[in-house]
Parts: C-alpha cells; structure tokens; sequence
C-alpha cells in the first residue's frame, strides 16, 4: 500500500463509522455508557489528528523502523546463587522428574 492510498483510508475514516461497543466485545472489555461516550470523542480527537499529520508531504522523507536509536544493553554472565531446583520443583503445579511438566500446546508428529 503506498502512501497515498494510506492518507485515502485515514481520511475515510471518523469515529461515527467505528462502533465503539462493538470494538469493547472483540477486546472483551465492559464499557459503561459514560465511557462509551469518553472512548469515542477521544477516538474521534485521534482520527482527526491522524488526519491532521496525513496531509503533511512526506513524499520526500524515507521510511523509518524506529525513530530513537536503540542499542543492545550487554553485561557480563556471572555465576550467582540460585534456588535450589528441588524447593522450586516442590512448588511447581507439576513435576516430571527433575523437570516442570506443562500442557502440551504444540501437537507432536508421529
């Protein structure tokens, strides 16, 4: 999608075309009617923001990925002290050997 198409679609759309408590039962969130009307006069001051900052010419300024610098923190590996494996595996809600059982979430081929 380049970015003209993008400003087309920002532009179409307002907070009267989003249905706020529709958008709180996908998030499963229980909205009172009070906060159903705070969320959408905010959503609508959000899009008419966006709509704002679309319209600026960014035609001539190359895509970003980040717009602060981010940098790996890195320190050295120390042995320290640790719990002992048989008082955490004693408080595990189950133990396999010497190992935390859990629930198979990846079915296994065979």
């Amino acid at each position: 999608m380049n970015s003209q198409s993008t400003k087309r679609s920002i532009l179409s759309l307002s907070s009267d075309k989003i249905d706020i408590r529709y958008v709180a039962k996908l998030a499963r969130i229980a909205l009172t009617d009070d906060e159903v009307q705070r969320f959408g006069q905010q959503l609508g001051d959000l899009l008419e923001h966006v709509n704002v900052i679309s319209k600026l010419d960014t035609d001539s300024i190359p895509a970003t990925a980040q717009v602060v610098e981010s940098r790996n923190v890195e320190r050295e590996d120390e042995v320290r002290p640790c719990l002992d494996r048989k008082t955490v595996l004693s408080m595990a809600p189950q133990a396999q050997g010497s190992f935390f059982r859990v629930p198979r979430i990846i079915a296994e081929d065979g």
